[in-house]
């Protein structure tokens, strides 16, 4: 996911978050997760700087990556 570069960012709300969204609580911030699953309130994510999956709630992200257009 280190290889993002400029991209686009839409605002979501929780129920919009699924596995293989990219997500961040902050348009463009740091940190920026790929969702694996989401289960019980909570987004499973992975990151490039944990080896492990890590578990936080939706609430938390505000944004996340805009489909590429066709």
């Amino acid at each position: 996911m280190a290889s993002l570069g400029c991209v686009d960012w839409v605002l979501l709300a929780e129920q919009e978050v699924a596995a293989g969204d990219v997500v961040s609580a902050d348009a463009g911030g740091m940190p920026i997760y790929r969702v694996i699953a989401v289960a019980d309130g909570e987004a499973w994510l992975e990151d490039d700087h944990h080896p492990t999956v890590l578990k936080m709630p939706l609430g938390v992200f505000h944004w996340k990556l805009a489909q590429a257009r066709a």
